[in-house]
């Protein structure tokens, strides 16, 4: 995978102008200007949450969203509310220095209205592996936790690898994700999952499609015949209607996924926050998808 030169990304990111504060580039070239390295961090995006903690910098942060569950402990984070629909009122009484927010959750008008009232907001953006270690090293910055910046991504990194060379002499069977049943989303060209599954052995049978997550048609899934089907449960993130439903799935018995009996459901958090349990779902997709792989643990240690 694509080493990110930690190192190096801390040399380029700050840029220190005595008279106006600290001026800081975010994941979409916009210039951030605050008076300080800040020390009072609300967070609107669950990975950033999970990955401030991982680099031990969580007593920044002064606010969290509903969604910010893990670790545990960030549940006793005041919360600001919503990730797309904060609470402006709730938010501005922690006082941040700093909002992070997701150029994919955090709606426009919201940033513009942190904007008019004078809150500095810092995007972040993460569609590849390469883009979550990038995250890591910027946040790292952004807290003053740049040594545990190299540990962390080191982890990532080995497990990574671990996973490529367990899966690496095997088949490549065809993989159907589903983000959302109905109507059925996918994985895209531009989605995360889709490098996930292919580093976990698996093709996916939408690695083609343009956008990150489009709609699919069951028909166009059935025509491409998946040997594996990974269904999203989202339940215990905010949307019963978007649960898992294998049976809905049974019927459709010209799948050799269904045939075979290879339909599978996992946690949506460990697959779609690009934090460091990125890795677990990554794990978690090779032993679905490679279980032979798996079967004797002590040739890889």
């Amino acid at each position: 995978m694509t080493r990110v030169p930690v190192v190096a990304l801390f040399t380029v990111l700050f840029a220190v102008a005595p008279a106006d504060g600290l001026t800081v580039r975010d994941m979409r070239d916009r210039e951030v200007t605050l008076a300080a390295p800040p020390a009072r961090i609300v967070s609107l995006v669950p990975s950033v949450t999970e990955i401030v903690y991982a680099l031990g910098a969580e007593a920044r942060l002064v606010g969290v969203t509903d969604f910010c569950d893990y670790p545990p402990a960030a549940r006793q984070k005041p919360n600001v509310g919503g990730m797309i629909n904060p609470s402006l009122e709730t938010l501005v009484e922690h006082k941040p220095d700093l909002v992070v927010a997701t150029d994919k959750g955090t709606r426009e008008e919201t940033v513009r209205e942190f904007r008019r009232l004078g809150i500095p907001t810092y995007l972040v953006h993460a569609n590849r592996l390469a883009e979550l270690l990038d995250l890591v090293g910027r946040l790292g910055a952004l807290t003053g936790r740049r040594e545990a910046v190299a540990p962390l991504v080191a982890r990532i990194e080995a497990r990574v690898d671990a996973v490529r060379r367990r899966v690496q002499a095997y088949r490549r069977p065809r993989v159907l994700y589903v983000l959302w049943p109905e109507p059925l989303i996918v994985p895209g060209r531009a989605s995360m999952i889709t490098e996930l599954i292919e580093l976990a052995g698996g093709e996916s049978i939408t690695a083609t499609l343009g956008e990150a997550y489009p709609r699919f048609s069951l028909e166009a899934a059935v025509a491409r015949a998946p040997e594996v089907i990974i269904l999203a449960d989202h339940a215990g993130h905010g949307s019963n209607a978007g649960r898992a439903e294998p049976e809905s799935w049974q019927r459709l018995r010209s799948m050799p996924a269904i045939r075979t009996g290879r339909l599978h459901s996992v946690d949506l958090s460990i697959l779609h926050r690009y934090g460091p349990r990125v890795t677990d779902g990554l794990e978690t997709l090779a032993r679905i998808i490679h279980p032979e792989a798996y079967r004797h643990p002590e040739a890889f240690r």
